[in-house]
């Protein structure tokens, strides 16, 4: 049995043939041709159903709202940086790109409500460190940080090492004689178990020995009181929070953790100035998408931040909140989230840091 082919005519019959003619090589062309016409108006509105589609596919992006998940509650400084970019981003996009705030359980649910999400660009998230300390912190996390991809970094508000002003300190190495000398004795306040703050106090006594005590707070606005009162011998905060008190000469700040000095406080060292240049850490923030979103997509939305964080206004935004500007595209971002996954793992084992819960 042979395959038919359906564009062979039909093999006439004898009854088939009207009296008086013959079948002639030339019927089947005739056939084929008749049959071709008489398929145009179906195949013509097949083409203007298909139509419609083929153009939604090939609209250019963004063609409606871009949002941005910030994982934790609104009036941080990682939820008005991130208004501060997403404003700009809507201008150059031609699309609303709205914040939007989800927090709980440490920045898991917003977190995990972005992995859900389609993968189609539409659908960002403003990040900090705890994107890459969650997974090694806190339990139940259902997430690692390799599951999203840099879209770009934006920077870092810098944090400075403070100490009461009755401390007999002035440098950062007199203050970890001080506390090398009394092993237990002081206090360090600590405004969030696993924050960037917390950790890069451990960070400091993995390098250079010391030993103090965890004083827990809600926040840094509410350990500040307690660093004034010397209930506390050393804080890290950042320079917006500490600046009052400094400048009014309760505190005194002995180095900021930076790569290069703060306007705000020009003779106060660099940590690495300090003497401890791995001490430095910043408490960055940037934009990630799934990492399941389409590299062309991806590059798009980083050619736009990038150019969002040109903006003279978008500038002057920042750094009147005290952030230092630090932009990077996505692949780069991809490479600093890595090796800080890396990095506070490292430390976490190296002080024994448990996981909260």
């Amino acid at each position: 049995m042979t395959d038919h082919d359906p564009d062979a005519a039909p093999r006439a019959r004898p009854s088939d043939v009207p009296a008086g003619t013959h079948p002639t090589a030339e019927a089947a062309p005739r056939r084929r041709l008749l049959r071709a016409a008489a398929a145009l108006p179906a195949a013509g509105a097949l083409a203007a159903t298909a139509r419609p589609g083929i153009v939604r596919a090939q609209d250019a992006f963004p063609s409606r709202p871009v949002h941005c998940v910030v994982a934790f509650a609104a009036g941080g400084v990682l939820d008005l940086t991130t208004r501060a970019v997403a404003q700009q981003l809507s201008t150059q996009l031609g699309q609303p790109v709205v914040v939007e705030n989800r927090g709980g359980a440490n920045g898991n649910i917003g977190t995990e409500a972005v992995l859900r999400a389609p993968a189609d660009g539409y659908t960002l998230m403003a990040c900090s460190p705890y994107l890459a300390t969650n997974p090694l912190l806190v339990p139940n996390t259902r997430w690692k940080s390799a599951d999203f991809a840099g879209v770009g970094l934006i920077g870092a508000p810098p944090n400075v090492f403070v100490v009461p002003a009755s401390l007999p300190v002035r440098t950062m190495r007199e203050l970890v004689e001080h506390a090398k000398a009394r092993p237990g004795a002081l206090n360090v306040s600590n405004p969030s178990f696993g924050s960037s703050n917390h950790l890069g106090q451990e960070l400091l006594f993995s390098l250079t020995g010391m030993d103090m005590q965890n004083v827990l707070y809600k926040t840094q606005a509410d350990m500040l009181p307690g660093l004034v009162a010397g209930d506390c011998a050393m804080g890290l905060c950042t320079i917006a929070l500490a600046l009052p008190f400094v400048r009014d000469g309760r505190l005194r700040a002995l180095a900021i953790s930076a790569p290069r000095r703060s306007p705000e406080l020009p003779d106060v060292p660099t940590i690495a100035e300090a003497g401890y240049p791995d001490a430095m850490f910043l408490p960055w923030f940037g934009v990630v998408a799934s990492a399941a979103t389409p590299r062309p997509l991806l590059k798009r939305l980083s050619d736009e931040m990038q150019k969002a964080l040109a903006a003279p206004e978008v500038v002057a935004r920042l750094e009147k909140m005290g952030a230092q500007l630090t932009p990077a595209d996505g692949e780069a971002f991809d490479r600093l989230i890595a090796s800080e996954s890396k990095r506070w793992g490292e430390v976490i084992r190296a002080r024994n840091i448990r996981p909260v819960g």
